[in-house]
């Protein structure tokens, strides 16, 4: 399985992507840079993402949690999720998302 991610210089990564990880663990554990604080416990912003429209209806509904952090995010689109809550499994096999400024 694999994910492709442009960084925030515009250059895009195809990522070998294992099923059960967390899209922010596979992102970092390829050394790209996503901050990913808290370490996936939705506990603050630092793994936002904005996903490519074409994937926004294959994923699982945002919880109550998530749209909270999301508000203390920098430059929050409609297509703004955190990456720590995106678990990858074969329905998310091509995902396509870029990873967003965090304000430093």
């Amino acid at each position: 399985m694999k994910i492709y991610v442009t960084d925030q210089e515009g250059k895009e990564h195809a990522l070998d992507a294992v099923e059960g990880w967390r899209v922010m663990e596979i992102i970092r554990e390829h050394g790209l840079p996503i901050k990913a604080e808290c370490g996936g416990c939705c506990a603050c912003a630092t793994c936002h993402v904005y996903v490519d429209d074409e994937w926004l209806a294959k994923l699982s509904d945002m919880r109550d949690e998530e749209e909270e952090m999301l508000d203390e995010a920098f430059e929050v689109e409609d297509n703004s999720r955190l990456s720590c809550q995106l678990i990858m499994d074969e329905s998310l096999d091509g995902l396509k998302l870029k990873l967003a400024f965090y304000g430093d």
